[in-house]
């Protein structure tokens, strides 16, 4: 059995047998290297590799190609510039423990892997941190065990970090009278118990109400009773739909007594001596007209420097909310638990307290706010030049809408908008066709995929679902925080500063080959070697703009991406092309920009609320917590979007639509209907008499004894058969016949998991809901 490899004594082995370039030099076999790969989570970049087994010159050539070639055979996956086994955990997870073995030890799995790996829980020493139970959910970092060898055996270790807050003991379910009288809870979840409530506990609930209850201890016989304790609303109102989204991910929702009371305890902060007074310097808010916070403000303006001809000077304003957290209170440890703002149709779950984010940090118009700047100039190709940021008092000089701000510089001025047209809006305009040439040269990743946004009725009820027009004032807000981020990222990096950047690696191998085969099916190439850049997905975009294939394309090539998220290790972020960013731009809605500016704060010496010794140490840490709850987020919003538009559409069963193909299985096809955003199912046993086999690189079902089928982003028209609103699911009927595909006249092997036999008499029970 070949000894372990480790970090420290690997390049410390030589072998005479291999001869490289005249003198005896030992190269590790592939098994070694994944070995060190597996054990080494931590240290498992090419360089870290090429360390441990001292190579250097022509062995790191050697090396490099090796790794390729393990990664081309779908053994290895890089990520953030680390190679890691395929299916290995993450070095930070997040697990749930769901038992113990034989000798008592706590067992996990990853929450995102419910059947991955069985995690061994390796409790502290002393008793100094964390303790779990059954039941928990932790973060923890994981270790992979050598020589494992049974899947039902542990193949991990793990040390947790950190223990998430137990949910409540409330549950959510719908309140229903029964023909006799009684009253009964219907869950939410498949995992919950149907309820029993006595009458003298059903605290005013009416059939169909959307409730929240306490269950009771269960009893031996019969159903288990609980009290209803809030009467959250008609299951037909949209806010009782985003209720079941925030109990079913956990979001906490309700400040404690605690938080609030220290939020309405802080006074406005001073303008200090740390603080520089630009209250006469002419900012700017320009938000979504129905926004209630405004915690960004420009300023833009020609520099007169001789020696940047054509340059601009361009100022972000942001607001000081570090002078309100401070890190440790009640007001910090609970953003740090929420993470972000959750934001629903109706409604937002905000990070903050609203006396905090609607007031004392909301940059009004003509009030005074303390906020962080940071003052950029760029040259006439929209290069930045340089960068220093201040600690501010200012004093918003107009609250702008975007197309308020967009119609003034089409040529319609209003009342607030004509007086300052001139001297502050021209002159953002001018300074955004500077940046936008810099944007040019970056060539950022450039997907034209729309957004909707769901209008609500006065009941709260779906009016209608539209997508909203994409502005130039979008897009110079955009712009403007884009290097606003950048600069903070790069001003902590030059004081050595340690932080938390927003990265997004490239596409992995595998997604790159999935790709590219994909591409084959019609027609386009996709180079294999260099690392990807996103100018080259530009590129395929672009020869398709225009054509049958533009939407396919573009959903494709989203699908290859990997998800951004937080870390305080750097790898650039890929699909914005840039070296180094990080999140400064929104503190009172994301956690991630308040780390940033305690940061600069600290590092810059511009006064109180600077990063501690503490959080810096604890960045890892808080880096996994922040990234887990914006992904909790996205997925509490777009369930709920899905529910209010199943809720919307159950009167139209029997109606026809016209759909769009929005992925390919071999179970069947999801469709969206463009016009609301929703997607439904079509189980492939109702597609036809004849047998589909799943092409995953043309992502297509195909007939075997047609050659016809459908594809990824095909225009259809379905019919609504079933629809379930509290699940958010929908099941069609495809109404198109089958087309000839390209491609479709190959050879099918029948093994087994490629034929599905589509068979009408006997449809699949139930609607199939969100992929």
């Amino acid at each position: 059995m070949a000894r372990k490899i480790s970090g420290r004594n690997a390049g410390t082995r030589r072998a005479a047998s291999d001869e490289v370039r005249g003198k005896d030099v030992y190269r590790p076999s592939r098994d070694e290297i994944l070995r060190y790969i597996a054990e080494n989570p931590d240290r498992s970049g090419k360089r870290d590799i090429a360390k441990a087994f001292a190579l250097k010159n022509d062995d790191r050539i050697w090396l490099k190609h090796l790794l390729r070639e393990l990664q081309d055979e779908g053994l290895l996956e890089k990520s953030r510039k680390r190679l890691h086994r395929v299916g290995q955990l993450a070095h930070v997870a997040v697990l749930d423990i769901f038992g113990r073995d034989a000798e008592g030890t706590l067992l996990a799995r990853a929450s995102e892997q419910p059947d991955g790996p069985i995690v061994a829980i390796k409790l502290s020493r002393g008793g100094n941190g964390p303790t779990p139970g059954v039941g928990d959910r932790v973060l923890a970092k994981t270790f992979p065990i050598e020589d494992h060898l049974d899947d039902n055996e542990p193949s991990y270790t793990a040390r947790v970090m950190k223990i998430f807050e137990k949910r409540s003991d409330t549950a959510l379910g719908i309140f229903r009278i029964l023909k006799d009288g009684t009253f009964r809870i219907e869950p939410v979840e498949r995992r919950q118990p149907e309820l029993v409530v006595d009458k003298d506990f059903h605290n005013g609930a009416k059939e169909g109400d959307l409730v929240e209850v306490v269950p009771e201890r269960a009893n031996r016989y019969g159903l288990q009773r609980a009290k209803v304790v809030s009467v959250l609303g008609s299951l037909t109102n949209e806010k009782a739909v985003s209720m079941i989204a925030i109990h079913a991910h956990d979001i906490p929702h309700i400040f404690p007594a605690e938080v609030l009371a220290e939020a309405e305890a802080i006074k406005p902060a001073p303008l200090d001596g740390k603080r520089e007074d630009w209250r006469e310097l002419p900012l700017v808010t320009i938000d979504p007209a129905d926004a209630k916070d405004h915690d960004d403000a420009v300023y833009a303006e020609p520099d007169t420097d001789e020696k940047n001809p054509g340059g601009f000077i361009v100022t972000v304003a942001i607001a000081d909310v570090a002078a309100y957290v401070r890190p440790g209170t009640a007001l910090d440890n609970e953003a740090l638990k929420r993470g972000n703002s959750v934001y629903f149709p109706d409604r937002v779950v905000p990070m903050l307290p609203e006396r905090i984010s609607n007031d004392l940090c909301s940059l009004r118009e003509g009030v005074d706010r303390p906020a962080l700047a940071v003052r950029m100039t760029f040259s006439a190709e929209g290069q930045k030049v340089r960068h220093a940021f201040h600690r501010i008092m200012m004093r918003s000089s107009a609250r702008l809408a975007y197309p308020q701000a967009q119609a003034a510089i089409d040529g319609m001025p209003d009342d607030k908008t004509g007086p300052i047209l001139d001297t502050i809006l021209k002159p953002l305009w001018a300074a955004y066709d500077v940046l936008k040439r810099g944007r040019d040269n970056r060539q950022p990743l450039e997907l034209d995929l729309p957004e909707r946004k769901i209008l609500l009725k006065p009941d709260g009820t779906v009016d209608r679902v539209i997508v909203p027009d994409r502005l130039d004032a979008h897009k110079l807000i955009e712009e403007f925080m884009i290097q606003a981020n950048v600069a903070a990222a790069e001003t902590l990096e030059n004081k050595k500063q340690r932080l938390v950047y927003r990265i997004h690696d490239g596409p992995s191998l595998a997604k790159q080959e999935s790709l590219r085969e994909f591409l084959q099916t019609i027609g386009l190439s996709l180079a294999r070697g260099a690392a990807m850049r996103p100018s080259q997905f530009n590129g395929i975009l672009e020869r398709v703009r225009g054509g049958d294939n533009e939407q396919l394309v573009n959903e494709v090539v989203l699908r290859s991406q990997s998800q951004a998220e937080y870390n305080p290790d750097n790898i650039g972020h890929f699909g914005l092309n840039l070296r180094r960013y990080a999140h400064f731009t929104s503190p009172i809605r994301r956690y991630a920009d308040l780390i940033v500016h305690r940061a600069l704060i600290g590092s810059l010496g511009l006064g109180a609320g600077g990063l501690t010794a503490s959080e810096e140490a604890r960045l890892e840490e808080i880096a996994g917590l922040i990234s887990q709850t914006e992904r909790r987020a996205m997925a509490a919003e777009r369930e709920t979007v899905d529910r209010l538009v199943a809720g919307f559409l159950a009167e139209r069963v029997d109606e026809t639509f016209d759909a769009r193909i929005s992925g390919v299985v071999k179970a069947g096809l999801f469709v969206q209907l463009p016009q609301y955003g929703a997607d439904g199912f079509i189980p492939v046993s109702s597609l036809g008499d004849d047998y589909y086999h799943f092409d995953e690189a043309a992502r297509a079902l195909f007939g075997e004894r047609t050659g016809k089928g459908y594809q990824l982003a095909d225009p259809v028209e379905v019919k609504l058969v079933e629809i379930a609103p509290l699940a958010g699911a929908m099941r069609f009927e495809m109404l198109t016949e089958p087309k000839p595909l390209p491609g479709s006249k190959r050879s099918f092997h029948k093994t087994k998991g490629q034929r599905t036999r589509a068979r009408a008499s006997q449809p699949r029970r139930g609607p199939r809901g969100r992929r």
